[in-house]
């Protein structure tokens, strides 16, 4: 038996954080709100390269919480998953 979780739990996470991003940076830009994915399209054209490492390391550092709170939660509904 294996006591990892299924790879689809892993492999989904980045694939929706990436929509995510990409969602709010079109869903800014039509409404004209202010946020993240704004900061980064503005960023870009003004040629911002430290802003855009930034905001970049900020979206990497919430997909890796993300990911820790899924393998967590998982392990929690799960009893069948042990991390040693």
């Amino acid at each position: 038996r294996p006591r990892h979780p299924p790879q689809a739990v892993n492999r989904r996470s980045p694939r929706i954080a990436a929509i995510l991003v990409g969602g709010s940076v079109i869903m800014e830009n039509i409404f004209n709100l202010p946020g993240l994915g704004r900061l980064t399209v503005t960023a870009l054209t003004s040629r911002d390269y430290p802003l855009v490492s930034g905001v970049n390391l900020f979206f990497a550092a919430a997909v890796m919480l993300n990911n820790l709170v899924i393998d967590l939660v998982y392990a929690f509904l799960d009893p069948r998953v042990r991390y040693s």
